[in-house]
């Protein structure tokens, strides 16, 4: 998950002047990032982020913005969690700040999605909610069928908030429940390069953009391979069956036979992995390709003529079922 990493340290760095962006992406993080506690009777808040930087960044954001200190705690990897994390925890004042980012409603009750003024507020308000959400609980993957730009959610309510937000920045976003687990995930390509510059990363999105166009240049590439390969392999058996026939054609017509049809039924059984194009090279003098065919096909149509006068097998009778499809 290098992708996202790199994502994460780009937005943790983005300045970002206006006040009411700066609290919807406080309020987005909190709420997809952990959310409220009930600890001794007091509401207290907690937020679980995989970079420093990113903490560091809540934190002084919760200090501008609301005059509250906030504590930092380090979880050390180990067991099933395979990096460190980061939680910055509000105990004093909890409640206050529950109420001021929209985790707690007037009358104290929890919100399950994002603020009413967070989600009603405008396009730079938008971006703010996805950067601070990608932060709390977002990845990147990397260019090629299952590519993806991905949220975990907290909550059913939580995603289409953000879905909404999505949809204010232009961008097709869509809310699934995978194993019990919410999340709002971004597919097309353009679309997540349109994200990832909506939302303050434009060099991450440079490196994505030359891995995409990597990835489909080398997977054009083996298409073209691979049809290269089934053409000359289509052609190869052809040459074996139009052989298999002219030998055939040879035993029924006997002597009975042109001159100019001998020579290109010859040239056939001499040659037979050449193209029709090489065999005109080869004949004396030089044939062009449609002159080739046309010889071989009168040579065939002959031969099994008179094989059906003769009440014998014709052309075709020893050639394999794989070969008569061609």
């Amino acid at each position: 998950m290098a992708l996202t990493g790199q994502v994460k340290e780009e937005l943790a760095r983005v300045r970002v002047a206006k006040t009411s962006c700066r609290k919807a992406e406080v309020s987005a993080t909190l709420r997809f990032s952990g959310g409220l506690h009930i600890i001794s009777g007091r509401v207290v808040i907690e937020a679980e982020l995989d970079t420093e930087l990113a903490a560091t960044r809540l934190r002084h954001a919760i200090h501008d913005l609301y005059g509250h200190t906030s504590e930092l705690i380090v979880v050390q990897a180990g067991g099933l969690r395979k990096s460190s994390r980061f939680v910055v925890r509000v105990v004093r004042e909890g409640e206050s700040l529950a109420r001021q980012t929209g985790l707690l409603d007037a009358r104290g009750r929890p919100v399950r999605g994002l603020a009413p003024e967070v989600v009603s507020a405008g396009v730079q308000e938008a971006e703010a909610v996805w950067r601070g959400a990608f932060l709390a609980h977002g990845s990147l993957t990397e260019p090629g069928r299952s590519m993806a730009l991905e949220v975990t959610s907290p909550g059913p309510e939580a995603a289409l908030a953000l879905v909404g937000a999505a949809r204010r920045l232009g961008v097709a976003a869509k809310s699934r429940e995978v194993r019990g687990i919410d999340r709002v995930v971004i597919r097309d390509g353009d679309s997540i390069g349109r994200m990832l510059e909506r939302i303050g990363a434009p060099e991450t999105l440079k490196v994505w953009e030359e891995r995409r166009e990597r990835r489909e240049v080398r997977g054009t590439a083996n298409r073209l391979a691979n049809f290269d390969d089934a053409n000359l392999r289509r052609s190869a058996r052809a040459a074996v069956a139009a052989g298999a026939r002219v030998q055939r054609a040879f035993e029924i017509l006997g002597d009975e036979l042109p001159e100019h049809l001998r020579q290109a039924g010859e040239l056939r059984l001499a040659h037979k992995q050449a193209s029709l194009e090489e065999l005109g090279r080869l004949a004396e003098p030089q044939l062009s390709k449609d002159a080739v065919a046309g010889r071989i096909r009168r040579l065939l149509s002959t031969a099994d003529k008179r094989a059906l006068e003769l009440g014998i097998p014709d052309t075709e009778a020893g050639l394999s079922a794989d070969l008569l499809d061609l």
